[in-house]
C-alpha cells in the first residue's frame, strides 16, 4: 500500500491591508433622482447606469455606498457631492 504524502506549500500571506473608505450617500426629501444621478455621474465618474442604480438604492434604502478608496482620494469627491447639496460623509 502506497502512502502519498501531501506537501504543503507556504506562502508568505501577510500583506498589507490598506482600509478602505467609503463615501455613503443619504436619502432625503429635497433632492431629485436626475440631480443625484448628475451629482454622481460627475463627481464618482460614474456610468449613468451605476448612479441611477445607487440613486434608487438611497430612495428606497436609505443610503448607498457610492466609491471605496482611499481617505485622501475620497475627500475631493465627498466635497464635490456635498456641495452639490446631497448628504453624503467618509465612513
Amino acid at each position: 500500500m502506497n502512502t502519498q504524502e501531501k506537501v504543503l506549500e507556504q506562502f508568505d500571506t501577510a500583506t498589507k491591508e490598506k482600509p478602505n473608505n467609503e463615501i455613503v450617500v443619504y436619502n432625503d426629501d429635497y433632492n431629485t433622482f436626475d440631480h443625484v444621478i448628475d451629482t454622481l455621474i460627475k463627481a464618482c465618474k460614474h456610468t449613468p447606469e451605476q448612479a441611477e442604480q445607487c440613486t434608487i438604492l438611497v430612495h428606497y434604502k436609505g443610503q448607498c455606498t457610492v466609491k471605496t478608496g482611499d481617505l485622501k482620494d475620497l475627500k475631493p469627491i465627498c466635497s464635490s457631492i456635498l456641495e452639490a447639496g446631497i448628504d453624503a460623509e467618509i465612513i
